[in-house]
């Protein structure tokens, strides 16, 4: 087999700019945790983490309006079909800003919920509502850039979305060391940072999509007519991916609830080690990302070689980074941990907890490649069904928290993405052999 095919090369032209691109995201995560990390007490970095957990729950649980942008995009793509493109990017446009804007109305209620079902030390606590008032604010802008990614990322234009996260999130490191550390504004001067940097982002945003659509053949007489048709089916599959995140945000905020209880210590680790984990995802989710727009486009086009090409490439090349990042953490965590966080008794924990690091690249890789190929082919009940599989796992695991301590908690996130990786696998597999895989491709 060729190390490095011609779908290779394909894969990695739009993969690298979007692995650079997305290692931005988990970056900003790890100067925050090292700008809060490197305050006086542990309770701001972990007001910070369940702050963060919790924004990660709100907004990725409309993770949807990426996903199936992505999907209905590059599909509408590799049929050239210019009235498609303008509906997958202002239909779910739409639907992010209303969300957005409800967010901010409501965010009051919706902090104090979310720190209810936390719980765990007070101090704690209170930093991470500091955090969560300002931080909720930016929701229209976050939801809308999702949106805005995934066309761009549809319709294969790598270095609009580039752009689009490199620019706003290292304008969010800038603003988060100066807000944080210059003007001495703790927690709220992070929060603030990201707002402001989300919201120049979607300005940005904007004048790439524009630039876009001139090259695409998309007139305004599109976009005016494109809110209407085909809403069934853009609900329909948002619901199921909707769902798909649900299951996959209670999952990982369960690590930082389930850390909170065994005390204020534990969770300012795991947030040390969720940040590297998420670093490793990100990076990964550049291939994952590529396949969705590879894949989407031979689904299509209904193109089952080039499928096959884009599977086997994604399988090489991701395969080879996630060994990659197993080695960097096997010879270097101890450093990685001790940039992240000054604090001795900090360093000491994370340290008995590294080897999860090792072993979650190479067992998440396929379940993020897999998800690239249902999410091209906009097949959003089979996400949401693998999902429930996988979270069923992960919820039983988690009887060994009580015996295992904080590795009870890292088995079941390996487990988790394990599981998801086989059950994707599984219903792939199946399809293949029954010659089904195009059955749902429209016009």
């Amino acid at each position: 087999m060729q190390l490095f095919s011609t779908a290779d090369r394909a894969l990695w032209r739009l993969a690298l700019p979007m692995i650079f691109s997305n290692i931005t995201v988990p970056l900003l995560g790890l100067v925050d945790t090292a700008v809060i990390g490197h305050l006086d007490s542990p309770v701001y970095l972990g007001g910070v983490a369940i702050g963060a957990t919790a924004t990660s729950f709100l907004f990725m649980l409309l993770l949807f309006l990426r996903m199936s942008t992505t999907g209905l995009t590059a599909q509408a793509f590799g049929a050239n079909n210019p009235s498609a493109l303008a509906r997958a990017l202002v239909q779910p446009l739409l639907l992010a800003l209303g969300a957005g804007v409800a967010i901010v109305l409501l965010r009051d209620p919706l902090i104090s919920l979310a720190l209810q079902i936390v719980g765990g030390n007070q101090d704690v606590l209170v930093q991470a509502q500091r955090f969560l008032e300002i931080r909720w604010l930016s929701a229209p802008a976050s939801l809308a850039n999702l949106v805005l990614l995934g066309w761009l990322l549809g319709v294969q234009y790598a270095r609009a979305p580039v752009i689009l996260l490199v620019v706003g999130n290292l304008l969010n490191i800038v603003l988060d060391v100066w807000l944080v550390m210059g003007l001495h504004l703790d927690v709220q001067g992070a929060a603030l940072a990201t707002v402001t940097a989300e919201y120049a982002t979607f300005f940005i945003g904007l004048l790439m999509v524009k630039k876009v659509m001139g090259l695409r053949g998309i007139s305004f007489e599109m976009l005016k007519q494109s809110w209407r048709g085909n809403v069934r089916r853009l609900l329909a599959l948002n619901r199921d991916i909707m769902l798909r995140s649900l299951l996959l945000q209670v999952c990982f905020a369960s690590v930082t609830i389930f850390g909170a209880r065994l005390g204020s210590e534990i969770v300012a680790v795991n947030a040390v080690l969720m940040t590297l984990l998420t670093f490793t995802a990100y990076a990964l989710d550049g291939f994952a990302y590529a396949v969705e727009a590879h894949s989407g486009q031979a689904y299509g086009a209904k193109n089952r070689g080039q499928l096959l090409e884009v599977w086997g490439a994604a399988c090489r090349q991701a395969g080879l980074v996630a060994l990659m990042f197993a080695v960097v953490y096997a010879l270097f965590g101890e450093q990685i941990v001790s940039l992240l966080t000054s604090i001795p008794q900090l360093q000491l924990q994370a340290d008995r907890y590294l080897h999860w690091q090792i072993v979650l690249p190479v067992v998440g890789v396929w379940c993020y490649l897999l998800d690239g190929m249902f999410i091209g082919a906009t097949r959003g009940a089979e996400m949401r069904n693998s999902m429930a599989v996988a979270a069923v796992g992960f919820g039983l695991t988690l009887f060994t928290v009580p015996y295992l301590g904080n590795h009870g908690l890292w088995l079941s996130v390996a487990v988790f993405l394990a599981l998801r990786g086989l059950a994707l696998g599984w219903i792939w597999r199946r399809h293949w052999q029954q010659n089904s895989w195009f059955n749902n491709v429209q016009s």
